[in-house]
């Protein structure tokens, strides 16, 4: 037993795992306090094993789900951002955004594209994200007499990324399947032997082999 584990150790590692997921075991012995990392990794081990013993299991499991769930979908967000960006050489002039018939009437493109490009650049997930966005925002010298985009709260532009993320994943999930069905379209390329049988050369290159002397 783990006589030496209290209920205080025993939440902290519960919240970890939450937060870190129950892979992360580097991050989540870092977050229990007093515990060196081969006494976390020792405990982690049982836990797992021996979880479904605990009287309130199904609560601890969804708790931590819900944390996995989370951290999945910031790589999820993070991927979609990093697709978007690496199609344009200069995102912050170039970047569009496919709005399809949510274009809204509040914000122009030029605010739009400037969210999603200073997000990318801030890093989405990083704390307090949006306070940083805000302030990029008033020192910018291209908004300077926008009084609208000026006096948006944290909470508006963290609501206004969201809505264009959505966007954002819908056209790369448009893109991503209108490529799989030009790939299709085409067919797979023909290998070496069967360009050979095709052009009826040995090397497939349209010419018979020279013979060396």
């Amino acid at each position: 037993g783990f006589t030496n584990w209290n209920k205080r150790d025993f939440n902290q590692f519960i919240k970890a795992n939450e937060k870190w997921g129950r892979d992360d075991i580097e991050n989540i012995a870092r977050e229990v306090e007093g515990k060196t990392p081969e006494e976390v990794i020792e405990y982690s081990a049982v836990f797992w094993e021996r979880c479904n013993e605990l009287q309130d299991i199904e609560k601890i499991m969804a708790q931590i789900e819900r944390g996995e769930a989370r951290i999945q979908r910031r790589i999820s967000i993070k991927k979609a951002l990093d697709t978007k960006i690496g199609r344009y050489k200069a995102p912050f002039h170039q970047l569009r955004i496919s709005y399809g018939t949510n274009k809204g009437k509040n914000y122009t493109e030029e605010e739009d594209r400037f969210l999603i490009c200073m997000l990318h650049k801030l890093g989405f997930d990083k704390e307090n994200v949006y306070d940083e966005l805000r302030q990029c925002i008033r020192n910018s010298p291209q908004f300077r007499f926008d009084w609208f985009l000026k006096s948006r709260t944290a909470m508006e532009l963290q609501r206004r990324c969201n809505t264009l993320i959505t966007l954002i994943e819908r056209e790369n999930m448009e893109l991503e399947e209108k490529e799989k069905a030009e790939k299709k379209k085409r067919g797979p390329k023909p290998s070496l032997t069967q360009k050979r049988k095709l052009d009826g050369t040995p090397d497939g290159r349209g010419r018979k082999k020279k013979l060396k002397l």
